[in-house]
């Protein structure tokens, strides 16, 4: 998948979502998205379920924040979510754990 708008990502996750990959999981993902293109959406996990929404949730389990390259980058398999939170691309807030799950979850 080579993803070129942030829009169109956060439309497909609902298909790229692994569902048995998701199993126990009750929780909610923040995506805030900076720059030219970026936004806010948010991903609810539950009972094997995937719902995005664009927005913010006032009380999300994790929060990732990132520039639209970084996500992007994330999504084409070009970089990966330790890489770009350990150069610093990357800002995580809540359960880290969890924020490390989203590479599983969907099918990028």
């Amino acid at each position: 998948m080579v993803e070129s708008r942030i829009q169109e990502v956060f439309s497909k996750m609902p298909e790229l979502f692994k569902p048995s990959a998701a199993q126990g999981i009750d929780a909610v993902f923040q995506f805030n998205i900076t720059g030219d293109g970026g936004g806010n959406w948010t991903a609810l996990i539950k009972d094997g379920t995937c719902k995005i929404q664009e927005g913010r949730h006032e009380d999300p389990s994790v929060s990732l924040t990132m520039s639209v390259d970084t996500w992007l980058a994330m999504v084409n398999k070009e970089t990966n979510g330790m890489q770009a939170f350990m150069s610093g691309q990357l800002k995580v807030s809540g359960d880290i754990m969890l924020a490390q799950r989203i590479e599983q979850l969907f099918r990028f």
